[in-house]
């Protein structure tokens, strides 16, 4: 990280570990699910192919982070267990969460079209993610039957109340019809009415999914000879249970035992009160300013596989700046944002409400929409490239009570730009006049910002300061009011002009007072 006068803004960020022994859940649920099914038409109550959907983005997520070892979930959530000696991210919930419902939501609209080939994906799907901290197994066991127990009831409900919309009632009917009716009362609705023996239906919608992962023999290469290579790997299997919580389907897995521990025996009545006292909630302050700052996981790693050009590569720049516009757009309280490579930060105006300033519903609506519009939007950047696999991102939520601080975060996050782009130009101009890495790395050890200048303009012709501006002062995004007012009519019929506002993209210098001049509106 680049030393600056800025970085005691540092200091403001608050750890959130969770301490053991608790065991760690992170549950995510579909955002705005109800119109995203209607957008998409989804076959109610359940499609089996969004319910498929769901899965294989579940059992993707235990593939790719070897310390979750069970997920349970239904309809548009998914909860997932963290084996109980987890370090994952010194277990801290911010990056924890971030990480899977970022993950997640990528491999849903990476693996949308394997599912649904005839339907386009409207709009990015989003997801929210919360972190549930087990004081102990028991706890987890009660969770994990109050889960269950929820994916009945609703299920049971939405047959019922679709089957009732499908014989030609109107909602507003069929809710009441079914307000005050129990679960015997329920089934005999469906079997009498429309000849629905309710137990015969998928198990899937009934009781929900479950995985974990299991020892597979796979082939991972062939050798000279032409014969398969085969090792063992851990692979997430589905199974359906009608007691997910309960102790003789935990013994039949030698594995849960081991990663999680054993139930000592059947839970009774669920308070899901109890569960929910253990919900993390990490409420920011008020009346401060909320920066929800995302990061590239990997993105090292992701940028050499997707051959991104060194130091900058222009369009994978111009892809996290559309998504960064799409999420200003999608959120109206987010009033500015600034980023360079593969983060950005978004910031909140200071009287926001949104999500009752819970850290987690900000940061995981926040990463999982950008994660899902970069999937969405790469082909549209590279059109001749494909995604080799889902990108995801972490993110974290700072607080800031002044306006001058806050700015100076910003100044902060455009210095370390400069300076880490100066230096990665010089590196990889090194690099590509024949110095492995390890030399060119050397070779600017200790240099200063006159020396890589130098270096830039009498060994390659480069002037620094010629570069395109986006690489050396990174890309802010912010509203900007329209010349055109939009003409409204109040209660009493009385017109009025509502000021419209678009969303903009610059290059600009943030750190100097002039642009905050010119543009009043963003911290007032």
């Amino acid at each position: 990280m680049a030393n600056s006068k800025y970085e005691y803004v540092k200091s403001f960020e608050v750890e959130d570990e969770i301490m053991f022994p608790s065991l760690i859940v992170v549950r995510i649920d579909g955002r705005d699910f109800r119109r995203f099914c209607a957008v998409h038409e989804f076959e109610k109550p359940n499609d089996e192919n969004g319910q498929n959907l769901m899965n294989a983005c579940a059992a993707a997520v235990l593939e790719e982070y070897p310390d979750i070892v069970f997920s349970y979930g239904y309809s548009n959530e998914y909860s997932f267990v963290f084996k109980k000696t987890t370090k994952f991210y010194q277990r801290r919930a911010s990056k924890m969460l971030s990480l899977v419902v970022s993950f997640f939501t990528s491999v849903y609209a990476a693996k949308w079209k394997d599912f649904f080939c005839q339907k386009e994906l409207s709009y990015p799907p989003s997801f929210c993610a919360r972190v549930v901290c087990c004081a102990s197994i028991e706890v987890l066991q009660a969770y994990l039957a109050w889960r269950q127990i929820n994916c009945h009831t609703s299920n049971q409900y939405d047959t019922c109340f679709w089957f009732l919309v499908k014989s030609g009632k109107t909602q507003s009917e069929a809710q009441e019809i079914l307000q005050g009716t129990q679960k015997q009362e329920k089934n005999e609705l469906l079997f009498q009415q429309f000849g629905v023996n309710y137990k015969n239906l998928p198990e899937m919608f009934r009781q929900g999914s479950c995985l974990f992962k299991i020892q597979v023999e796979d082939i991972v290469k062939y050798n000279e000879n032409g014969m398969p290579v085969r090792r063992l790997r851990r692979k997430a299997k589905i199974v359906h249970s009608e007691n997910v919580s309960g102790r003789s389907f935990w013994n039949e897995h030698p594995s849960l035992l081991t990663e999680l521990g054993g139930f000592a025996e059947d839970i009774g009545k669920i308070k899901p009160e109890y569960v929910r006292s253990f919900l993390f909630e990490n409420k920011l302050m008020a009346s401060t300013w909320i920066v929800i700052r995302i990061d590239g996981c990997h993105f090292h790693r992701f940028s050499e596989v997707h051959e991104f050009e060194k130091p900058n590569d222009e369009q994978a720049l111009n892809l996290m700046n559309s998504c960064a516009v799409a999420v200003l757009e999608e959120f109206q309280d987010i009033i500015f944002s600034y980023g360079a490579s593969d983060e950005y930060s978004f910031v909140l105006k200071m009287d926001s409400q949104l999500y009752h300033r819970r850290a987690s519903g900000l940061v995981s609506a926040i990463v999982s929409f950008f994660s899902a519009t970069y999937i969405v939007k790469w082909k549209e950047f590279f059109p001749q490239k494909a995604l080799k696999y889902s990108p995801s991102f972490d993110g974290r939520a700072v607080c800031y009570p002044s306006s001058k601080i806050l700015r100076d975060y910003l100044s902060w996050r455009q210095v370390d730009c400069h300076i880490n782009n100066q230096y990665n130009t010089c590196f990889w101009m090194l690099v590509k006049s024949g110095k492995s890495k390890t030399e060119a790395q050397t070779y600017l050890k200790g240099t200063q910002t006159r020396e890589k200048n130098d270096l830039l303009l009498q060994q390659f012709g480069i002037d620094y300061s010629k570069l395109p501006v986006m690489f050396r002062h990174g890309s802010s995004v912010f509203r900007v009011k329209e010349e055109n007012n939009v003409t409204h009519e109040n209660e009493n019929g009385a017109s009025f002009a509502k000021p419209q506002s678009r969303v903009t993209l610059e290059h600009c210098n943030i750190i100097e007072d002039s642009f905050w001049k010119a543009h009043p509106s963003i911290l007032n």
